[in-house]
């Protein structure tokens, strides 16, 4: 179930006529700026120099014959040129009412004239210019739009939600497929802002804050907007992120004008998508920092209790990391309710896929039960995803409908990456990836609790340069010792393979043994499948800010992680042992459907059968099961949830 976000219709800017930045108004400001500067540069290019003197200079001056003409101007200013350097200008303010000037000026047949001030508009707007160029630029940063919001400069204390209107939002609980029990939590919502008085009659208080959990592109966003579409109530919508800013108390004030414009709008519903970026734990961060987001998410905890269940204010926030958000924000009286929001079952899926392809003119062979079987693990985001990869193959064809073969195509891309079909690789580097793979895809036949092959190919995909591809008969929850221990045998089966073949290995193992290291550790240290018994080692340090595991507290002795790493060695061993036996009992089969995967590149399940002569009726063949058998360990669950996955060679960038 994907979240289908429709684009605002206004834009990220918002189309209003008040509008002081718009590309034509700046272009037109910018020009006269230009025309502006260059009619200064003109009317200012050939004034003479003028330079100020002191009257008592201009007297000396004068008494010394040296003054060769004398300007009056206005009665208080001097302009006068010398006998000895007429180019320079020169000019003094008469500091008194001197009768006595002009009979001297006669007495030294000096010739001097009378005159106004040459100030006019142009000179008054061009001594003024420097201060209206950064008046204009002011006005263009304080009315512009700050950010992707569209608020201006002068709102940056103000909130940047979208606001959708009474009825304005489209989505219903029929758009949204599957998640029959998050949608029946958030039913109460939508009747609450319905029929209020019902529940105040009976002394019912609605939750003010529901949290939807779950992993990302599940619907979380599309769930919330279904709620305001049904209850046909005011919706406002705004990403954690928003809050803060680069100003301090930014984020607090936003959080204040969000909650006034909601009881403004009441009944309404708020919405907070990606929680986790303003509502992480306080006091997290090494060496200090500033407190903003901790500002912000105080302000939050103040506004949620500072208003009642009546106002018919709900409040409903999305994210994938519930594990790292402030205890205060999930105590009850603030988000209350926590719905998961998970990933969708094979029945989910395929309705999921039915609104994904209602536009998409499928072809008769199409068959949508059979994709959600072949996609576990896929979110509805994902599933769009594969309708529109199947939709852009057909057209790159030049179909008219979308085939099966087509979804076939788009699911190995999105599971195993784009195929590098320019990618060209030396005879020796295709025979020893065939012999890699060949080694992967064996074990699935004689290993009875492997999920089918589905598929193996020595065409070079995203990183890898080739892929060995399993897909389960149904979803999963969780693991038992004996299927792990499965897995990690049939990721050393390229590496056996290329032991039994070449008598060494390639760097294109690197994927596999790490992997198969991480899981047999997983095995001892979490999940307790070991003789050290029923004991978790190693327990996790999580920096808040970082959000991410960054180091493991080691809680045990020296002693015991030498166990745990002789533990951890034996599982390796023992599946190592079990994948040698295997090949090398059957290394016919081995050099065959290596053989064949040089010349055809890419074989599935039925294929191999037919060229290794299982029987296709049969998934596992019968002969195998006591070989299956052997090496299995104890029958232990796990309560990780187990995903489909692939055996990859790595390619050259990460040898």
């Amino acid at each position: 179930m994907a979240d289908n976000k429709k684009q605002d219709k206004k834009g990220p800017f918002p189309q209003n006529e008040g509008n002081f930045f718009k590309p034509n108004r700046f272009a037109l400001i910018f020009l006269l700026i230009i025309i502006l500067s260059a009619l200064y540069l003109v009317f200012t290019k050939d004034r003479p120099v003028i330079e100020t003197r002191k009257y008592s200079q201009f007297l000396e001056r004068l008494e010394s014959g040296d003054v060769a003409s004398v300007s009056i101007v206005d009665d208080r200013e001097i302009r006068y040129t010398l006998t000895s350097d007429p180019s320079v200008a020169y000019k003094t303010l008469i500091p008194y009412f001197d009768d006595q000037l002009l009979l001297r000026l006669q007495e030294k047949g000096i010739q001097y004239d009378g005159q106004k001030s040459d100030s006019n508009l142009l000179q008054i707007f061009l001594s003024f210019f420097p201060m209206l160029l950064l008046l204009i630029f002011f006005i263009i940063m304080m009315r512009g739009p700050m950010g992707a919001s569209g608020k201006n400069g002068m709102s940056f204390g103000r909130s940047n939600a979208r606001r959708y209107g009474e009825g304005e939002v489209k989505v219903r609980f029929k758009d949204v497929a599957g998640q029959a029990e998050a949608k029946s939590d958030l039913a109460e919502v939508v009747d609450f802002l319905k029929n209020k008085q019902k529940f105040i009659k009976l002394g019912a208080k609605i939750p003010k804050g529901i949290l939807l959990v779950g992993p990302p592109g599940t619907g979380k966003t599309l769930l919330a907007k279904a709620v305001a579409g049904e209850a046909k109530v005011p919706f406002f919508s705004m990403s954690g992120s928003d809050f803060v800013e680069m100003f301090v108390g930014v984020g607090a004030s936003r959080v204040r004008d969000l909650f006034d414009q909601g009881r403004k709008n009441a009944p309404c519903i708020i919405f907070i998508d990606e929680l986790d970026a303003v509502g992480r734990k306080r006091g997290a961060g090494y060496g200090g920092g500033h407190d903003e987001r901790e500002q912000t998410l105080n302000q939050m905890l103040v506004e949620m209790d500072g208003f009642g269940t009546q106002e018919g204010i709900i409040i409903l926030a999305a994210t994938n990391r519930p594990d790292v958000l402030d205890p205060a924000l999930l105590r009850p009286g603030r988000f209350d309710r926590q719905v998961v929001v998970g990933l969708p079952d094979v029945a989910e899926r395929e309705a999921i896929l039915k609104i994904h392809t209602k536009n998409i003119p499928l072809g008769k062979d199409v068959r949508l039960d059979v994709i959600a079987k072949a996609t576990p693990g896929f979110s509805g985001a994902d599933l769009e995803n594969l309708c529109n990869e199947a939709a852009l193959l057909t057209a790159r064809a030049d179909k008219a409908s979308v085939t099966m073969d087509f979804f076939e195509e788009a699911r190995d891309k999105v599971y195993m990456g784009a195929a590098r079909k320019s990618m060209v690789l030396t005879k020796e580097e295709k025979r020893a990836t065939a012999f890699h793979e060949a080694g992967h895809a064996l074990l699935y036949y004689y290993i009875k609790e492997l999920d089918p092959l589905h598929k193996v190919t020595i065409i070079p995909r995203g990183r890898a340069l080739g892929v060995t591809f399993a897909l389960p008969e149904h979803d999963k929850h969780s693991e038992t010792q004996s299927r792990l221990m499965a897995t990690v045998s049939v990721m050393m089966g390229g590496y056996v393979a290329e032991k039994l073949i070449y008598g060494e290995t390639t760097t294109g193992t690197q994927n596999d043994i790490k992997r198969a290291t991480d899981l047999a550790r997983q095995m001892v240290c979490e999940w307790g499948m070991s003789p050290l018994g029923f004991m978790a080692f190693g327990a996790e340090s999580e920096p808040i800010f970082i959000g991410r595991e960054l180091s493991h507290h080691k809680d045990y002795s020296e002693g015991t992680a030498l166990k745990i790493d002789e533990e951890i060695r034996l599982i390796m061993k023992r599946c190592y042992e079990r994948t040698e036996a295997i090949l090398t009992e059957h290394i016919d089969q081995l050099k065959t459907l290596a053989e064949a995967l040089i010349e055809r590149e890419t074989m599935d399940d039925k294929e191999i059968r037919i060229l290794l002569g299982f029987p296709t009726e049969e998934k596992t063949p019968e002969e195998t099961q006591t070989a299956a058998d052997s090496g299995n360990g104890e029958n232990s669950v796990q309560n990780e949830p187990a995903a489909a996955g692939s055996e990859e060679t790595d390619g050259p960038d990460e040898k």
